[in-house]
């Protein structure tokens, strides 16, 4: 079983800045979460304290009960994969990089790593800094997966990937996880791209927590009612507007919830159509910065 993660009132300053403030919430094992948020809104750094990278200036981080800083314990049990590949030096071989992972990971796969490097191409013989900045990043990927890790952390790992990389690494994450449940937790800006594989999402923006919920329940909040406009215009009144789309006599408009069964009867008695919302566009509503 992969163990809980919790966090209360986590806090991290570099000088006068504030990168996390006073965060709490509890991710239960056993379940891929994304970490999102806009440029500077925290996600490296709070990875960065739930793998022990770094001490946090106030607050706690308990995995499985126990304190994470300086617990070798807890710490082994925990894999942080960064997109700079950064574990070895760059004239060390990839082999090496492999080699490093399995004296530190204890559920380390080797075999499986094998596999993984010849699915993304790289060759155990080249150097890292021979590598592609997309070859390093899948690098990453086979670090993280065939570690085996209880918490497996991504932060951004999949920059520099090309497309066809980035669905492999996603299927081949979404396979083990099925055969080897444990927590994985991805950091991401390609919301739409990689959301179905999220179970929960947890939003920050400038340090503080703005959501930790289910992704389902999330969608559920927003709803695309398209018709003709006038109808479609008084049946949102009231509604929080994500975005509107205008063709001919035809409307769209996306709203944001709670979503009322009674909205959906009238929108439905009026023959409005009813579409689902993304989760990037949730996330850009409840991110959205106040005008100064």
């Amino acid at each position: 079983m992969s163990p809980p993660i919790e966090v209360a009132d986590l806090r991290l300053r570099y000088g006068n800045v504030a990168a996390l403030d006073g965060l709490t919430f509890t991710l239960d094992g056993g379940k891929i979460y994304g970490l999102l948020g806009r440029n500077g809104s925290g996600k490296t750094s709070l990875l960065s304290v739930l793998a022990a990278f770094c001490k946090p200036s106030g607050g706690t981080v308990r995995i499985g009960g126990q304190p994470v800083f300086e617990n070798p314990k807890v710490t082994s049990q925990v894999c942080l994969i960064r997109s700079t590949c950064d574990t070895v030096g760059r004239s060390d071989r990839v082999e090496v990089a492999l080699s490093f992972a399995a004296d530190l990971r204890p559920h380390w796969d080797a075999e499986y790593a094998g596999t993984l490097l010849d699915r993304f191409g790289l060759s155990p013989r080249k150097t890292i800094g021979s590598l592609s900045r997309g070859q390093r990043s899948a690098l990453g990927a086979v670090l993280g997966l065939a570690a085996r890790a209880p918490v497996t952390l991504f932060d951004e790992s999949h920059l520099g990937m090309d497309v066809p990389t980035r669905y492999l690494f996603y299927d081949e994450l979404l396979s083990d996880f099925i055969a080897h449940p444990r927590t994985f937790v991805l950091s991401t800006h390609l919301i739409d791209e990689v959301g179905a594989l999220f179970e929960d999402v947890v939003i920050i923006d400038r340090g503080r927590l703005v959501l930790h919920e289910e992704v389902e329940a999330l969608r559920s909040r927003g709803v695309a009612v398209t018709g003709p406009a006038e109808a479609v215009d008084r049946i949102v009144n009231g509604y929080p507007v994500l975005g509107e789309r205008q063709l001919g006599p035809t409307k769209s408009t996306t709203i944001y919830g709670p979503i009322h069964d009674s909205l959906l009867e009238r929108a439905r008695a009026a023959g409005l159509e009813l579409g689902p919302v993304g989760l990037q566009d949730l996330f850009i509503h409840l991110t959205e910065k106040e005008p100064a």
